[in-house]
């Protein structure tokens, strides 16, 4: 075979190796027409954060993790971060151990998972775990010495802890029944999968301003509150355009998800309508922009200002759609709710409304089959009861279990003669398969048990105050109230017909636990935020101080009206006035 190169080859490969050698040594110049990425300049003072992630990035500081676990060793400040990209919380000062929390993609596992990590909780941390707000699983008290090892017993049953916490995507969130909703329009289980795998497999998605929320609605009963989120993913059915309307020839008929951007309720702020509609098979694609184009714009040095609610304020929607387009590399379908004149191409329906879809028996669409949500007070449960739990998935369903943003959880596939077999068992175990009007919407955060930030131990105080309240009246109408322990709002108290935010009271000169109190709290088609009503209410006083709110509900609202529509209905002198004792 003949190699000789001939002149004009060997021409162009000495142009070539010698523009190489240039570039090596930074002599060579790019062509003016070329689009260069270049290298953008570090601010001169970084926040401490920010710092942190530039020294070591925190996904490969697992080998500090071990250091600390052959010494049993508390972690310094940038090491308390760090591990949080592993899912690792530090509890000091009120535990020296970590909390472990998961990466559960809509919240969905299997029995033989749920009773492994039941297992490890017996064994390495404290004998409970907690159903977050975020259809997650939370286990604390690992002392540093057995950090791995827990982390290894959770990877092994087939989930992970890698972003669960700090600059990350939390955990995606789905409606719950999804796949086995009969009023669904669509099944995200594929696409919250996807986008899960995604994320695992993308480096650069761990490192964002802050972090990150993303929830799937496939159109269901059972809200994921999805407006509450980063990004809201809400299923919609449209109809074909007519001929002359604007969405004619980009628009066919079917399910797509309307794209909804910067809900942080914590900070009193829905996310907004992006006027974005997204076909199914772009959802990863989509969510992937997104995240990129907050990841190059979000505020670094300003964490109060750095979620992407800030950014959409700082910019305005439309400027950074076109640097979500510019990301994906393609044009968004842009389709407002309201067009002038023209049809709605939404499909209305009518859904069945029980007071708690996320609880009680619901036949499935598979024929023959129901699922089962159970009612798991401020969702603790000890180990005990996780494995009778997954055993009863798998004894009498086909081992699925879903974790619901109600701190509850759904075992579905429940053939019709095992349903009153598995609503006995519930009772046996401690929960229940129903609950009360006012024991239904139960939501509390972790509370000062096990969180600096806390003022108050918001899950004890949910469980007594709703005991006392069921015996002393009863509600015909759903109520949901919500107990969050600091301003962080994780139990999100501003969107609860009830919310109350933890806080220091002075009583004769003590300080003692206590709560701020809102009222008129929803979401969905019901979104408002609760307007404050009390401020520093004791714990001592909080349960008489609910007793008469609601006894003054009772007595004034007309023709079976809900607790908040009656608070919006009026403004907060009055309902000071009825919710008193002289009413």
């Amino acid at each position: 075979m003949n190699l000789a190169f001939t002149a004009e080859q060997k021409e162009y490969l000495a142009g070539l190796f010698a523009g190489v050698n240039l570039r090596s040594l930074g002599l060579a110049a790019e062509p003016e027409s070329a689009e260069v990425e270049r290298p953008k300049p570090e601010p001169e003072n970084l926040i401490f954060e920010e710092r942190v992630k530039r020294e070591l990035h925190p996904l490969d500081a697992y080998s500090l993790l071990v250091e600390h676990a052959e010494a049993n060793r508390a972690p310094e400040r940038e090491n308390i971060y760090r591990f949080k990209w592993h899912g690792l919380f530090f509890l000091a000062p009120n535990a020296e151990g970590y909390m472990a929390r998961l990466r559960i993609p809509g919240g969905q596992l299997m029995g033989y998972q749920f009773r492994a990590l039941a297992q490890m909780a017996r064994d390495l941390a404290s004998g409970f775990a907690d159903i977050t707000t975020r259809a997650n699983l939370q286990i604390r008290v690992i002392k540093p010495k057995d950090a791995p090892e827990a982390l290894r017993r959770i990877q092994a049953i087939g989930l992970h802890t890698r972003g669960a916490g700090a600059d990350n995507v939390r955990n995606l969130t789905a409606s719950p029944a999804a796949g086995i909703d009969p009023f669904e329009l669509i099944d995200v289980t594929p696409y919250v999968h996807q986008l899960a795998q995604y994320i695992l497999n993308h480096r650069d998605l761990y490192d964002l301003p802050r972090k990150f929320n993303i929830a799937f609605d496939g159109g269901g009963q059972i809200s994921v509150l999805e407006d509450t989120n980063d990004i809201g993913f809400k299923a919609e059915l449209f109809s074909e355009p007519p001929a002359g309307h604007p969405l004619r020839g980009k628009l066919g008929a079917g399910v797509y998800f309307r794209m909804k951007l910067g809900g942080v309720t914590g900070h009193q702020a829905f996310a907004q309508d992006s006027a974005c509609l997204v076909p199914p098979a772009d959802l990863v694609k989509v969510s992937a922009a997104v995240l990129r184009a907050f990841i190059l714009h979000g505020n670094r040095g300003d964490r109060k200002k750095a979620r992407l609610k800030n950014l959409l304020a700082d910019w305005g929607l439309e400027k950074f759609l076109r640097e979500v387009e510019r990301e994906l590399g393609a044009p968004l379908l842009r389709a407002p709710t309201a067009l002038d004149g023209k049809p709605d191409l939404v499909a209305r329906r009518e859904l069945p409304s029980p007071a708690y879809p996320h609880l009680g028996v619901h036949a499935q669409k598979q024929k023959g089959l129901f699922y089962v949500g159970v009612s798991i007070p401020v969702g603790r449960m000890t180990t005990k009861q996780m494995i009778r739990l997954a055993e009863l998935a798998e004894n009498y369903g086909t081992g699925e279990m879903r974790l619901t943003v109600w701190q509850n959880l759904i075992i579905p596939n429940i053939p019709e003669a095992y349903v009153e077999t598995v609503k006995r068992a519930l009772v046996k175990v401690g929960f229940d398969w129903q609950a009360s009007n006012l024991r239904g919407g139960l939501v509390a955060c972790t509370g000062n048990g096990y969180c600096k930030f806390a003022a108050s131990d918001t899950k004890g105080n949910a469980v007594e105050l709703v005991n006392y309240l069921e015996k002393k009246l009863k509600l015909d109408q759903p109520l949901n109230i919500h107990l969050t322990g600091c301003p962080n709002s994780c139990a999100q108290h501003y969107i609860g017909d009830i919310g109350l935010l933890g806080a220091k009271v002075k009583v004769a000169g003590e300080t003692l636990e206590g709560y701020h109190v809102f009222v008129g709290g929803g979401f969905a088609e019901s979104q408002s935020f609760g307007r404050q009503i009390f401020t520093g209410v004791s714990v001592q006083q909080l349960k008489a101080t609910l007793e008469n709110m609601l006894r003054g509900y009772l007595r004034h609202r007309e023709n079976g009206e809900s607790f908040s529509a009656f608070t919006k209905r009026h403004d907060l002198s009055t309902l000071q006035g009825i919710f008193s004792n002289d009413e």
